[in-house]
C-alpha cells in the first residue's frame, strides 16, 4: 500500500514543515484542545520501559521523544525537517537528534527496543516501506506505537468536518506555511483507516497489534510487538 501525498513531492512536504515549524506546537494545541500531550504520554506508557533505547521517528519538534525520555528511555529523535529538529534540540539538547528519512532509516537492524511515531506516518510517500523500516530497526520483542489522526464515525463526524476541513485551514491562512493546514485534512482522507493500518502493521512482522480510538475517534493509537 502506497499512501500518496497528493500533488506534493517529498521535498515539497519537507519545505512545508520547515515553514510551519515556528507555529507547529501552537497549532497542535489548538487543533486538539491541548489533548495531544496526553495522547503522547499514553503512547509512551504502552510502548516504552525504563532503560529502553527508543527511536522516535518523524519526531517533529520533539514532544513525543521528550515524553519517552521522561519515562526513563535513551531516545533518538529523527525527522527530515531541519527547522523542526532545531526546535526539538532547544527542548532537549541532551538527546540525540538526527536528520533523516523514515523510508531509509540510518540505523542497523535490531537497534532499538521501541519505536514511536506521533502524527508522522501520514506524511510518508510509501507507508508500507515506512512500517517495514520500523520493523527492521526493532529487536524481536520490540514495541511499536503509532499515533495518527483519523476520521471519526457517528455523532462527531459533522463537527470534525467543520473543524478540520473549514476552521483549521482558515486559521492556517493567517500563519506561516498556511498551505499545510489545507494539506492536513486532505492527507487524513487519503490515509488508511485504523482497521486497515492494523492489518498492514501485522503484515510487516508485528504481533498483538491493537488500536484504540481517542477523543471520540479523531485519533487512533496503534501498538504492536516485533515478532
Amino acid at each position: 500500500m502506497t499512501v500518496e501525498t497528493g500533488s506534493l513531492t517529498p521535498d515539497a512536504v519537507r519545505r512545508m514543515f520547515d515553514r510551519i515549524a515556528p507555529v507547529y506546537d501552537l497549532m497542535n494545541r489548538a487543533m486538539t484542545l491541548g489533548l495531544d500531550q496526553r495522547w503522547r504520554r499514553l503512547a509512551v506508557r504502552l510502548s516504552v520501559r525504563p532503560g529502553d533505547r527508543v527511536l522516535d521517528a518523524c519526531c517533529g519538534t520533539g514532544d513525543l521523544a521528550v515524553a519517552a525520555q521522561r519515562a526513563g528511555a535513551d531516545v533518538v529523535g529523527l525527522d527530515f525537517s531541519t527547522a523542526m529538529l532545531e526546535r526539538a534540540r532547544r527542548k532537549a539538547p541532551e538527546l540525540e537528534w538526527i536528520q533523516g528519512d523514515l523510508l531509509e532509516l540510518p540505523f542497523e537492524d535490531a537497534s532499538f527496543d521501541a519505536a514511536t511515531v506521533g502524527f508522522g506516518v501520514r506524511n510518508v510517500s510509501d507507508l508500507e516501506r515506512g512500517i517495514g523500516e520500523l520493523r527492521r530497526v526493532l529487536r524481536p520483542g520490540g514495541r511499536l506505537a503509532i499515533l495518527e489522526i483519523t476520521t471519526p464515525r457517528g455523532a462527531l463526524k459533522p463537527f470534525y468536518k467543520l473543524w478540520f476541513d473549514v476552521l483549521i485551514p482558515l486559521a492556517g491562512r493567517a500563519l506561516p506555511g498556511g498551505k499545510a493546514y489545507t494539506y492536513l485534512p486532505a492527507s487524513v482522507r487519503r490515509f488508511p483507516g485504523p482497521e486497515a493500518l492494523a492489518i498492514l502493521i501485522e503484515r510487516h512482522g508485528f504481533t498483538g497489534v491493537e488500536f484504540r480510538r481517542l477523543a471520540g475517534g479523531i485519533v487512533a493509537l496503534h501498538t504492536g510487538t516485533a515478532s
